[in-house]
Order: structure tokens, then C-alpha cells, then sequence
């Protein structure tokens, strides 16, 4: 399993390469910002015609991150499908398939602002869930301890030997984590963007994700 431990309020929590987050004290897995069914929201909405195999990519990687941590808990941190149309129709196999990743385990939809209500799928659906001394939750609020949130789907800009590059990236400080996107079809705002400078604090570290993890300082 591909990571790097860091501490948030003294739990231990390890970013996967993937990007989802790993607490595994609690055998419990993050993943945030899934936007399951976005080809179909698009297309639905007039946009471009893209290849319909997202959300079965996004599915393959979660149920390799299952496999890989046996999680008992899975934590799907808001913005899990691009809207609710895209919950209601989504096709009867990937309905399935998310069934069965949810059998056997406690399963939490977190609601985000593509998704503000209940979906029609397994689990429990929670506008935030405390489970001190984290607090999980769609999108960060200021002077909060020990959050963990995503929405922002945050990148990091990083210089290699040969060229600049651009990759999803957890941002960490002694406050919050601040997940990257999960799902295939995601864009995402760099770390310099003014919303993500004032809320992480000077201190603020990236864990880019790939096959293998890198902490650095987080660009700004």
C-alpha cells in the first residue's frame, strides 16, 4: 500500500496514492469528491459527449483501495455524484457494483453541494460525522481543529528536473486535510488560489498522489 503517515490531532492517518485517506486505528477509508455519473450530467445539460467509463474507473480504484486496507468504514466525503439526476440514473451494473463494495461495511455519504440530499444507494447519509478527535465534513470552515474535507479538488503545481507538473495533492496542517478529488473526470484549484492560502496555515505541507506519494511544502 503506497503512502505517507502524518498525524492530524493525534491520530494517525496516511495519505494513499490514489487519494484516498487511510485511518487505520479505525480500519477506515476517505475518499472524496467521486462525481459519479458526470458524462451523463453533461451530456444531460448540453455539453460535450465524453467516454462513459468514469465512474467505472473511479469504482476499479475504490475497490482496489478496499482490497488493499479492509476497510470496515468508508467515508465518501460529499460531491460523491455530480448531481442527483446523476444518483437517479445511474446504470443498474455500477448501482450493483457499489453495492456490493458497501456489503459487510458501515458506508457514510457525507453531503456535498452536488449532492445535498439522500441518494437512493446503501449507507448512511450525514451532513458532517464527529468521530473525535476528527470531524469529517464537505467543506472546510474556518477555526475548525481536526477536519477533514475535500470540495476544493486540490492540486499542487511542482517543479521536477525536466518540466513542471501539475497533480492532485492532500493539503496538510496542524488545523485540517484538505482531500484531492477522487473521482477520474475532475478538475481541480491549485494551492496558490487565495481560498486555499488563507485557509491553510503558513506551515501547510502537500502529499502529492501517484505511485509514489511526495510531501512538500505547499506551493503558494
Amino acid at each position: 500500500m503506497n503512502g505517507l503517515d502524518f498525524s492530524l490531532a493525534g491520530a494517525t492517518l496516511t495519505a494513499l496514492g490514489s487519494g484516498a485517506l487511510w485511518w487505520a486505528d479505525q480500519r477506515l477509508l476517505v475518499v472524496s469528491d467521486l462525481h459519479l455519473g458526470k458524462t451523463e450530467r453533461i451530456l444531460r445539460r448540453g455539453g460535450p459527449s465524453l467516454p462513459p467509463y468514469e465512474t467505472r474507473d473511479t469504482l476499479i480504484r475504490l475497490e482496489n483501495d478496499l482490497a488493499n486496507t479492509s476497510a470496515a468504514t468508508v467515508i465518501c466525503l460529499g460531491d460523491s455524484f455530480d448531481d442527483v439526476e446523476a444518483a437517479r440514473t445511474l446504470p443498474e451494473a455500477e448501482r450493483l457494483w457499489i453495492n456490493r463494495l458497501q456489503a459487510g461495511r458501515r458506508w457514510v455519504w457525507i453531503e456535498g453541494n452536488h449532492d445535498p440530499g439522500p441518494v437512493d444507494l446503501g449507507g448512511t447519509h450525514l451532513a458532517e460525522l464527529p468521530l473525535p478527535p476528527l470531524v469529517f465534513r464537505h467543506i472546510a470552515e474556518t477555526g475548525k481543529s481536526g477536519e477533514i474535507s475535500g470540495h476544493y479538488h486540490a492540486k499542487v503545481r511542482v517543479q521536477t528536473r525536466l518540466r513542471s507538473i501539475t497533480r492532485p495533492a492532500f493539503l496538510i496542517d496542524s488545523d485540517r486535510v484538505i482531500m484531492p478529488a477522487y473521482g477520474t473526470y475532475t478538475g481541480g484549484l491549485r494551492s496558490s488560489d487565495d481560498v486555499l492560502d488563507t485557509l491553510m496555515r503558513s506551515e501547510a505541507t502537500a502529499i502529492i498522489t501517484g505511485q509514489t506519494p511526495r510531501m512538500v511544502p505547499m506551493p503558494r
